[in-house]
């Protein structure tokens, strides 16, 4: 069943919405209806069907119906997997024979490390030497590589190109590419079908692939929901950026969300520029609590970025009136022996 069924039918001409930015280079495109379908179907069974969960008390806190789209179940942990799996999956055997490779963080670094494994293909990842120890043991854990390198964009660029230089490898960028956009979209695909008459969806913001697909698959299937993306204000590009309709780029920016020091990339940039209505931004201390708070009435282990969103409903932050929001949890990789309350 197309994962599109018993939604709104768009217009005719949906699927040519700008289809490709540079024809030469067919990672970088704007996925239309039918790349976020195959997508769906493609990682069908690979990745979980995450659950949608609600809290009373934080709906009274939050004066919103909230409903909880828990990605901190997904399998590595995180929605990095289904874009991930996507992008693996449509690589040929000879193209990847000499592995893939990215840099991360963390999370997109574990989905792809068990998204080649499940190919059989070798993994390198390129990670800051302050990553999380409990991020580094997943990689490996699931065959991946480490090549450690200075946290700041710059140096993991760097430190890529000279593997990509020295071994073959293929590169799967984290958010900077059409099929992992739409492997991300799939995570609101599968929200809007598990909660109907929702007014807003609002996911986090680092580098943006997971914010523009977002912002594809309502588009595509219900326009009628607003799209909001929430940032820490100690890495506000994506606000800064979608305010002076300009690229904006922090090199090194400083936040306890790890997984949002990404900045955005041209492509979704142009995805968020035309479709997110607005982006709030959240104070380090607004993302410890709303974490905190998550942990305990929840019952629910969630990281920081995860907790982005989810102070921006908690505080108050969005720019609607609506009453029912899908908050989408990111993902629950934290280091227990480091967090940010103790």
């Amino acid at each position: 069943m197309s994962p599109f069924h018993d939604v709104k039918t768009l217009v005719t001409n949906a699927d040519a919405l700008i289809y490709c930015i540079d024809m030469k280079d067919q990672q970088h495109y704007i996925p239309a209806r039918r790349d976020i379908m195959e997508a769906a179907q493609v990682i069908e069974g690979m990745v979980h069907k995450t659950p949608v969960m609600t809290s009373r008390l934080i709906d009274e806190i939050a004066g919103k119906t909230c409903f909880f789209k828990m990605e901190n179940f997904q399998r590595t942990g995180s929605f990095k997997i289904r874009g991930a799996t996507f992008a693996v999956e449509g690589l040929p055997d000879e193209e990847a024979e000499a592995g893939t490779v990215t840099h991360s963080s963390g999370n997109h670094g574990q989905a792809l490390a068990r998204a080649s494994q499940q190919r059989g293909f070798p993994c390198c990842i390129v990670m800051p030497h302050t990553a999380p120890p409990e991020k580094c043991d997943a990689v490996r854990t699931y065959g991946g590589k480490i090549v450690f390198c200075e946290p700041t964009m710059a140096s993991r660029e760097e430190v890529t190109s000279q593997v990509i230089e020295k071994t073959g490898a293929v590169f799967i960028h984290p958010y900077d590419d059409g099929r992992i956009i739409s492997g991300q979209a799939t995570c609101a695909v599968e929200l809007l079908k598990q909660v109907n008459d929702l007014d807003a969806v609002v996911a986090p913001v680092g580098g943006g692939g997971l914010l523009s697909g977002t912002a594809l698959a309502v588009r595509y299937t219900d326009p009628s929901v607003t799209v909001i993306g929430a940032e820490p204000e100690q890495a506000d590009d994506a606000y800064r950026s979608l305010h002076s309709g300009a690229v904006c780029r922090d090199l090194n920016p400083q936040t306890l969300a790890d997984g949002l020091r990404g900045y955005l990339s041209d492509l979704t940039f142009s995805i968020i520029n035309d479709h997110v209505h607005e982006i709030v931004r959240i104070t380090e201390q607004e993302i410890i609590s709303a974490m905190k708070l998550i942990w305990q009435r929840m019952k629910v282990v969630i990281e920081p970025s995860a907790a982005v969103p989810a102070a921006a409903v908690l505080f108050r932050k969005l720019p609607v009136e609506g009453k029912r929001i899908g908050i989408i949890l990111t993902g629950g990789n934290v280091s227990l022996s480091s967090l940010p309350w103790m």
